[in-house]
């Protein structure tokens, strides 16, 4: 290129998808996966246990169990709103409704809604906050 050209436009680099509409995009919290490998680890371990006796086979629920939390417990966050997940079944709460997000004095981050209510938003900590706010659009 030579010296006296005019300099090219920087490239536009795409973080989120997009539509007709502008970008989307969502931000998913999740715990550790050492949480699910630690169930699993403990799944194998509690095999001999329960094969001592019959009525010991109920221990390996446990374990599944917290693999299953481990895995698919967590926040979702777009900018239609929150989604909390857990053990089973899910919550839908629209921005419209959030009127506070902060943390506790253990580092948890709690949403406070509109009637007063506060729901915890799992795995997300004070540290996450400005990403949890930016991925809403807030």
């Amino acid at each position: 290129m030579p010296p006296d050209a005019p300099p090219e436009p920087p490239q536009r680099v795409r973080t989120t998808a997009e539509c007709d509409h502008g970008p989307v995009g969502s931000v998913k919290f999740r715990y550790n996966a050492a949480m699910t490998i630690a169930a699993v680890v403990a799944f194998i371990g509690a095999i001999p246990v329960a094969a001592f006796a019959w009525y010991l086979t109920p221990i390996l629920v446990v374990p599944v169990l917290v693999a299953v939390w481990g895995w698919r417990a967590g926040t979702d966050v777009d900018a239609a709103g929150v989604r909390v997940r857990a053990l089973v079944g899910s919550r839908r709460v629209p921005w419209s409704r959030i009127t506070y997000l902060g943390p506790d004095d253990r580092g948890r981050v709690h949403a406070t809604l509109d009637d007063g209510a506060t729901l915890r938003l799992p795995a997300v900590r004070a540290a996450d906050l400005p990403r949890l706010v930016a991925a809403g659009g807030q």
